[in-house]
């Protein structure tokens, strides 16, 4: 007995060492932390069996992934999972292995601007993942290389990977792994202006998701992509909805990065509802309307939520707002260069918001051309004060949209306006009279060949 009391106390003050070894580690810096941290990684492999030891060890990974994360050498973060460190990985079961291979791959998100090289760590680590035959692993770093394409932009690689990764997950019958990379199809296509398919890959998603627990993150994507689809088809209502949900769900996990990008689309669904209720009739039941939407807006605006995520995000939208509001696009330009970082970084406010300033920049144009048949374009360029080639393009397309009834003549630079013509319902009842008269010719004929047959 006293011997067994002996090894216990010899094996306790030995992962005493260890763990005191990486308290050690955690207070140094540089190439010393580097090497110390190392050295508790690939040392004392008795220790792997051991609890505290295991436990320990993976501490150490993380804290030393985290140093080489932070210095930008990602090829050593994978040099972390072989050649030394292979023992420690085969000992431990596959499950604690994929857990420390996903903690990696986040810690490398955390590094600002490194999704190229977050790229290149996946692409090293799905190697691996094929040469160790694990085969559950590697699909989930290749759904995380697939979000890295899709935030780098490169949406055919992305859709490439994500198209034979599906085709796996299927047989496989994995929810989880479908709802996620289901989701991100959908990202992909809704980038790609593909609203059909991408509300298709959502379908999917969601169906997928009902025969298991959805958690409150994944949950709030599937919301936000929602709103994302609904704010594409300019159903503006049903998308504040969608997104306003989705902000709960990130404000209770207090996410504030996606919540702030929430209350952002909540703001511009706002924006865009507004936009379209300019041009109503101007009865009781419109002003009615207005007042309730200018009421909303201010409540938004006003809100404990507002209040809380204040910052240069929702100042950009607020400044986009009072500029639409004007119907200046002078200030509209200005608010986009002053606050480019909020606004042109993420593709949903970019495209609409370039389809508001089109519909600001139409409705501009034909309020200056409306007394007028004749008028030069250098002079509506100069009201408006636009560059003349910039005015001409618009108003060649207004004509081709047939949002303006003229035409250019550029031999003299001016545009000629015609009176809009009234629709005679004579003529399409004459035209509905010659096609039925064309189709009983048809019938005539195909009758006669018939008897000559």
């Amino acid at each position: 007995m006293a011997d067994d009391d002996d090894g216990e106390d010899v094996a306790m003050e030995e992962v005493d060492e260890l763990v005191m070894a990486l308290e050690e580690a955690k207070g140094k810096s540089g190439e010393e932390a580097v090497a110390q941290l190392s050295s508790i990684i690939t040392g004392s492999p008795d220790r792997v069996s051991d609890e505290v030891g295991a436990r320990t060890k993976e501490e150490a990974i993380y804290a030393l992934a985290r140093l080489l994360a932070s210095a930008s050498r990602f090829p050593e973060i994978v040099e972390l999972l072989t050649l030394a460190n292979a023992p420690f990985f085969e000992k431990i079961a596959k499950a604690k292995t994929a857990k420390i291979v996903r903690s990696l791959l986040e810690i490398a998100s955390d590094v600002p601007e490194s999704l190229e090289l977050q790229a290149d760590l996946c692409t090293r680590v799905i190697a691996w993942c094929k040469a160790e035959k694990r085969t559950f692993l590697r699909q989930r770093v290749e759904s995380r290389l697939v979000a890295i394409d899709y935030e780098r932009g490169r949406y055919d690689e992305g859709l490439t990977l994500v198209n034979r990764l599906l085709a796996e997950l299927k047989k496989l019958d994995d929810k989880q792994m479908l709802v996620e990379t289901h989701l991100v199809e959908a990202k992909i296509h809704a980038a790609l202006r593909n609203v059909p398919k991408s509300k298709a890959a959502l379908t999917a998603a969601r169906t997928n998701g009902n025969a298991i627990y959805v958690g409150p993150k994944l949950q709030a994507r599937l919301d936000e992509m929602s709103g994302t689809l609904h704010c594409e088809e300019s159903d503006y209502a049903t998308s504040y909805s969608y997104f306003l949900e989705a902000f709960e769900g990130y404000d209770s996990l207090d996410d504030t990065v996606r919540a702030t990008k929430c209350l952002k689309y909540m703001l511009l669904c706002q924006i865009l509802a507004e936009d379209e209720s300019v041009g109503e009739d101007d009865d009781d039941s419109a002003a009615g309307e207005k007042k309730r939407k200018k009421k909303k807006w201010a409540s938004l605006q006003n809100s404990k939520h507002h209040v809380k995520y204040a910052g240069s995000d929702l100042d950009s939208m607020a400044e986009i707002a009072r500029a639409a509001k004007s119907r200046s696009l002078g200030k509209f330009e200005r608010t986009i260069k002053a606050f480019a970082a909020q606004l042109q970084s993420d593709l949903l406010i970019k495209h609409h918001l370039d389809q508001l300033y089109d519909h600001i920049l139409e409705m501009n144009l034909s309020k200056i051309i409306e007394p007028f048949s004749r008028v030069e374009i250098d002079r509506v360029a100069q009201i408006i004060n636009l560059p003349v080639p910039k005015v001409e393009k618009k108003l060649a397309q207004m004509i081709l949209d047939k949002k303006l009834h003229g035409t250019l003549a550029q031999g003299t630079g001016h545009l000629i306006v015609h009176a809009p013509s009234d629709d005679d319902p004579i003529y399409e009842a004459a035209v509905e009279v010659i096609k039925n008269m064309g189709d009983v010719v048809d019938s005539l004929f195909r009758r006669a060949d018939a008897l000559d047959v």
